[in-house]
């Protein structure tokens, strides 16, 4: 393939999108102490300027040409299906309420001795992200049981907080109606029950992996008790038929509604809800997708403009020399990924600001649809599920704070086995790889 000369210039507009969002999130967050202050910036506003400043670049172009780009990238097939499926899935969410993964921990905590309690947890997160398809809500839901596990048990709040969290990042990364799967596999151009299967024998191992250390860690605690609450199995028939009905290959609108009317049945039929508040949370579920979505058409529009311009081409010239052969390229997108969750704090963004240079990288490499979208979902839960600042971190020590316990990321970082493990399974798969 002849290489393109490229204008790094173009690649202007993401420097300005990172200056603003990263530095106003650490003046939030670290000088101004406001808490959750990365996510108190604006990020559909920092993007607006990133445009602004792609639309003042190349007067060659007239702004009217620059308009038709933009649309062009909106327009995008993937991109559309991307949008719709984030709304689709928003209102599964909203359905099937936080009850639902409630009843799944309380049930096997139930069942099981109290000594695995920690590994219970663990594994209760992987079922719930990958059925629910959010780490955030995944957090939200199960770091107070992880605190009453804590105090019940014995077991140290850290490690209880840690093992949610990366059983959190495990479905964050294989759930068929994550946001980052949706992005990753649309953005690429490949089916997710695909996707699922190159993701499966890199985040299972490491999944074994952490829960080996989990047992062990588990078996030098003295237990003191356990938590036994009140549970609602029915409610996990949605998650359950969403989940089979994600790995058989059946259409993933068809997925959803089916998740959709069975929950709103149950929910209904179980009294738990009445019509007017299933309602109301549809309609949250699907507000809460609103800047997702409202991103990935900013992004598409803004990307457009920078391959236009020379822009990628300038980018991979660049990753070329650094990076060479198929391995090397899987690499390189793993690192680009990576470090564009660093500076965004947020692993949904990241891979759909990847996206296009990670697709124009398949091509240079020779690298599969299905395998670009697994390397994209799986580098950026890495770096998410460890930095300090981002959102999972944030909320599960903002749940600790707010029960009236005390802890910091940096109690909790030593004890993320699961996104070390997903790191060192990633690199090996990698340099295993078929040239």
């Amino acid at each position: 393939m002849k290489n393109k000369k490229g204008n790094a210039l173009a690649l202007a507009p993401i420097g300005v999108f990172l200056i603003l969002y990263l530095g106003l999130g650490i003046l939030f967050e670290y000088v101004m102490k406001i808490p959750m202050g990365f996510y108190n910036v604006p990020i559909v506003v920092a993007f607006l300027a990133a445009i602004l400043v792609a639309c003042l670049q190349n007067r060659t172009v007239c702004f009217d040409r620059k308009l038709e780009i933009m649309a062009h990238g909106v327009g995008d097939k993937n991109i559309i299906t991307m949008l719709l499926i984030f709304l689709t899935a928003g209102s599964f969410v909203g359905v099937v309420g936080r009850s639902s993964a409630e009843s799944v921990a309380y049930f096997m905590l139930t069942l099981i001795p109290a000594r695995f309690s920690v590994a219970v947890l663990f594994v209760v997160a992987c079922f719930v992200s990958v059925a629910m398809g959010t780490s955030v809500g995944t957090i939200t839901l199960l770091v107070p049981i992880a605190a009453a596990v804590s105090d019940a048990s014995g077991f140290d709040l850290a490690f209880c907080v840690a093992s949610v969290m990366g059983g959190a990042m495990f479905g964050d990364n294989l759930s068929f109606i994550s946001d980052t799967t949706i992005a990753a596999c649309n953005g690429q151009g490949c089916a997710m029950k695909d996707k699922f299967r190159e993701n499966f024998w890199i985040a299972f191992p490491a999944a074994l992996l952490t829960l080996a250390v989990i047992l062990l860690l588990s078996f030098q605690t003295e237990i003191q008790g356990h938590v036994s609450q009140s549970y609602h199995l029915l409610q996990v028939l949605p998650y359950v038929l969403v989940l089979i009905g994600g790995i058989v290959g059946i259409n993933v609108f068809v997925v959803l509604l089916t998740g959709i009317v069975s929950g709103a049945f149950i929910m209904l039929w179980g009294g738990h809800i009445t019509p007017v508040e299933l309602l109301t949370n549809v309609g949250s579920g699907v507000s809460g997708m609103f800047e997702t979505c409202m991103v990935a058409i900013l992004v598409a529009a803004m990307c457009a403009l920078i391959r236009e311009y020379g822009g990628f081409d300038a980018l991979l010239n660049w990753i070329r020399k650094i990076f060479r052969g198929q391995k090397g390229g899987q690499l390189g997108m793993g690192l680009l990924v990576g470090t564009i969750d660093i500076a965004t704090a947020n692993n949904t963004v990241a891979i759909v600001m990847a996206n296009p240079i990670a697709k124009e990288m398949s091509h240079e490499y020779g690298i599969t649809p299905r395998k670009t979208a697994s390397i994209l979902d799986t580098f950026s839960c890495i770096f998410q599920g460890i930095i300090p600042y981002g959102a999972q971190m944030l909320v599960a020590i903002s749940a600790v704070n707010e029960l009236g316990g005390e802890i910091s990321a940096f109690q909790i970082m030593p004890k993320l086995f699961y996104p070390m493990f997903l790191f060192v399974v990633s690199i090996i798969t990698i340099a295993r790889s078929e040239k």
